[in-house]
């Protein structure tokens, strides 16, 4: 004890140490132990405590042909110099794809492709050429921070300037492209500039689907905008960082940074939200294609809205009073965990095409057409809704239908679509016919159908019927659940049979 340090935290010195000794006898036991354990952590927080100061600079000085471009603090470890501050934000960027974007190049070429595996002007507002493009400094390969947000070097320089270059542009590069640019205009910024072209068409594709499309009555209804309004969306799912058209009057289609995060690898693909769940809480297609898959006695809205996610795990429509079954409990193999992807496996069909711009390399089509059995092009290209043909393969893809667990051949596919479509085309024929003469006027107000309260027989076997006939077609029914929709149709014709005495 006697080599203690002295320790100027406390005023029990070396000294009173040996006092307290040599007087142990005359010591209450407590006191004593007291005592030495005062002195063991004196001593440990005299010894333990040490402070070594490095200097080391906030940020390395860029190029000056870098264009104020910052780029890797340590490659090593995947930490940018943005991310010495925006630890959050580090932490999750360093797991995702970006992240590693240049290793994915074949050795000795990167070539044209540096432009997308690179720190440069593509996918911001910078017009000049930047970062990897001006220097060819290893420092700024890879997709980071600044590949979205622009130079870091004013910011760091002044982080607390009134106007802050680094202004996140989450959705600002997509809605570009729904104004009526090609992405693959020079002036085009964020994923639009890299996530599109012959080698990836993910933007072309996406702008000819229907998340693409603003329907201006749901996406200005303020009860409708949480799926049709892109603002709105992000909001209502907890995203509150900053872009460019956060506070913008315009209105955002579903673009990409909706349902894919730029900063975490959560989720593969870098989704918000998992795809290979049935619970349509967390499930993100279902976030909002799951509206109205059963009516509401209390509203005179009796036919279904969106109502696919439900309807594919067996929970959709109208249950008459005495069935055998309940929701839940009828489903088909799409809705089940011999389909872990559930939506996703069907609606982001992934097959190899031939890119037109590389002759004899073959590429992945995208599938953000979000078609699940697409018509094909001369060059096997999936073409968009709107452009119909023959639903037999080889005209058609199947793809879809063919991977794991699922359909042995497209023509089986095909063929367990078309006896599917048939069964309910005739069993909704039954149904439609019974309630017109019920109400000939079906669903328009003042007659036993949509009228007032009470809910009706008639209420509940048309919203059936519309579920079957779902925006006009019975293939969306036919797949995702073909078993419940004709048990609910056989169901609801025997209802109405029995409430209004009419035959089918």
């Amino acid at each position: 004890m006697d080599d203690l340090p002295p320790n100027p935290h406390t005023s029990l010195m070396p000294h009173s140490r040996r006092h307290l000794q040599a007087g142990f006898l005359a010591v209450p036991p407590l006191a004593v132990l007291l005592a030495l354990l005062l002195a063991a952590l004196s001593a440990l927080s005299c010894t333990d405590q040490k402070i070594i100061e490095v200097e080391r600079p906030f940020f390395e000085e860029p190029p000056a042909a870098a264009g104020g471009v910052l780029g890797w603090d340590e490659a090593a470890v995947n930490l940018t110099t943005c991310g010495n501050c925006h630890v959050g934000q580090q932490s999750e960027f360093a797991g995702t794809a970006h992240a590693d974007a240049y290793d994915r190049l074949a050795a000795g070429e990167p070539g044209a492709c540096a432009d997308c595996h690179t720190v440069n002007e593509h996918g911001n507002a910078s017009e000049a050429l930047i970062g990897f493009a001006s220097t060819g400094d290893a420092r700024y390969r890879d997709v980071q921070c600044e590949s979205c947000h622009g130079p870091g070097a004013t910011h760091v320089a002044n982080p607390d300037a009134a106007t802050k270059p680094l202004a996140s542009v989450l959705v600002h590069p997509i809605a570009a492209a729904v104004g009526g640019l090609s992405p693959a205009q020079d002036n085009m910024d964020g994923c639009a500039e890299c996530h599109g072209g012959s080698h990836q068409r993910i933007v072309e594709e996406w702008s000819q689907s229907p998340h693409a499309e603003v329907v201006a009555s749901p996406a200005g209804n303020p009860s409708c905008q949480q799926c049709h309004r892109g603002q709105q969306v992000l909001t209502a799912w907890g995203e509150n960082a900053d872009y460019k058209e956060k506070s913008s009057p315009e209105h955002l289609p579903v673009v990409c940074a909706v349902c894919h995060d730029p900063h975490s690898n959560a989720h593969p693909g870098q989704l918000r939200f998992p795809v290979n769940t049935p619970a349509i809480e967390t499930n993100l297609c279902a976030r909002c294609h799951n509206r109205r898959s059963s009516p509401d006695p209390n509203s005179t809205q009796i036919t279904p809205h969106a109502p696919q996610a439900a309807l594919l795990i067996g929970e959709a429509g109208w249950f008459p009073p005495g069935l055998n079954f309940e929701p839940g409990q009828i489903l088909g193999t799409h809705g089940t965990t011999r389909n872990p992807g559930l939506c996703a496996t069907c609606h982001l069909p992934k097959f190899q095409i031939t890119d037109p711009l590389r002759p004899g390399m073959l590429v992945e089509s995208t599938s953000h057409l979000f078609r699940p059995i697409p018509c094909l092009d001369a060059n096997g290209r999936p073409l968009p809704f709107g452009q119909e043909c023959d639903l037999a393969p080889p005209t058609r893809s199947y793809k879809s239908c063919t991977g794991g667990a699922c359909h042995g051949s497209e023509q089986t596919a095909f063929s367990a679509l078309t006896a599917a479509t048939a069964r309910i085309t005739f069993l909704s024929g039954q149904l439609l016919g019974q309630l017109q003469q019920v109400d000939p006027n079906l669903a328009a107000a003042g007659g036993e159908i949509a009228g007032a309260a009470p809910f009706t027989v008639g209420d509940g076997a048309y919203f059936n019927y519309s579920l079957a006939n779902f925006k006009g077609s019975i293939r969306g029914s036919a797949v995702h659940n073909p078993f419940l929709i004709e048990a609910l149709l056989i169901a609801s014709i025997e209802a109405v049979r029995k409430e209004y005495g009419v035959a089918p």
